[in-house]
């Protein structure tokens, strides 16, 4: 779907004129919310054209399907045709590196769950839209540590932290007193064996059923392995929502029935997230207009993104979702600027881990 919008851009030839008319009108509009005419087009950007011009060249940019004029007011309002041209002539500029981001991620201290809140939180706060951050796929997430602990004579408890900040903790009765240099043994075996790995089946089975164990040691061990098993692929990919309770503040009333389906779709978080990894470009930036995003929940909707991650592989996305009729220019800085930030803390954690 991307693909053939910047294909009909490019089919479109527009003079120089048209071009700057074209942007102008999408940003006015933007601006105020209202149709745009000739009159106050000239006045406002200080084209350098007389108003008469500026009625033909919108007339042809009508007929060309980026602008439309409603019922029978004399100004215009750009089409999702329009909306796309702008949004991808903002995207087709030389990108330079990100502005800073209003948020200290080195506060958190590698709590990378804290972080998306946090990032996911600012985002909504600075732009007034929906703020969604996806979390790193399960198989990214790394044991940082575990504890062995032992409550009572037959009562252990195992914790287990991981890269993302989550916590697994699971309490373990025994028939008998157990020996405290096991559970003291346990502790410093599983760190060693598990601390930094993903805690696939792979490098469970490796840990728990090492041959070179004694029966009194796998029995011990077999009993904890629960705990790490929770962490594994079963769980769901998180989606942290941001904006949601400032939905509808400042919302125009033909904009209503678009965030009622915005409710609706954000109930579902499942289908947000296959929507975020259909339309993730790990390379650039994406905008996506409710039309390209093939859900019938977000058809007067768009869609703002950016990928953050490490060097060579995509860990998650920082997206916006708001009105078509939204300030696409800040938008795509602002989720440039987080994924940049983001992308350099969870550098940073993973680093700690290697």
């Amino acid at each position: 779907m991307a693909q053939e919008a910047r294909l009909e851009r490019a089919s479109l030839e527009l003079t120089e004129r048209q071009r700057e008319i074209l942007l102008r009108v999408v940003e006015e509009h933007v601006h105020t919310g209202q149709p745009v005419g000739s009159k106050s087009l000239v006045e406002r950007s200080a084209l350098a054209v007389s108003p008469s011009t500026v009625r033909s060249e919108l007339a042809e940019l009508e007929r060309l399907q980026l602008l439309t004029h409603p019922h029978t007011s004399a100004g215009r309002v750009p089409t999702d045709r329009g909306y796309r041209y702008y949004a991808d002539e903002l995207l087709g500029r030389p990108e330079a590196r990100p502005g800073p981001f209003p948020l200290d991620l080195r506060a958190v201290r590698n709590e990378v769950e804290t972080a998306l809140q946090a990032t996911t939180e600012m985002l909504s706060e600075v732009t007034r839209l929906i703020a969604l951050v996806s979390a790193p796929p399960t198989e990214t997430t790394a044991v940082r540590h575990v504890e062995v602990l032992q409550l009572q004579p037959r009562v252990v408890v195992v914790v287990v932290i991981t890269s993302t900040g989550a916590v697994s903790k699971r309490v373990v009765t025994f028939d008998v007193a157990v020996d405290r240099g096991l559970v003291s043994w346990a502790g410093q075996y599983l760190n060693e064996q598990l601390g930094g790995v993903h805690p696939g089946l792979r490098a469970l089975r490796r840990c728990f059923e090492d041959p070179s164990l004694t029966a009194g040691e796998r029995m011990f061990l077999d009993a904890l392995r629960p705990a790490f098993a929770e962490l594994g692929p079963a769980e769901e990919t998180r989606l942290y929502v941001g904006g949601a309770a400032s939905l509808f503040e400042g919302v125009r009333a033909n904009e209503l029935d678009a965030y009622r389906h915005l409710l609706e779709v954000l109930e579902r978080r499942a289908a947000l997230l296959e929507l975020l990894g259909r339309t993730l470009d790990p390379h650039r930036p994406f905008v996506r207009l409710g039309h390209e995003l093939e859900h019938p929940g977000l058809r007067d909707l768009a869609l703002v993104g950016a990928a953050y991650g490490l060097a060579n592989r995509v860990l998650g996305s920082v997206s916006l979702l708001g009105p078509v009729r939204m300030d696409y220019e800040k938008a795509i800085r602002t989720v440039r600027s987080a994924a940049w930030e983001l992308s350099r803390f969870v550098e940073s954690v993973y680093d700690e881990e290697d």
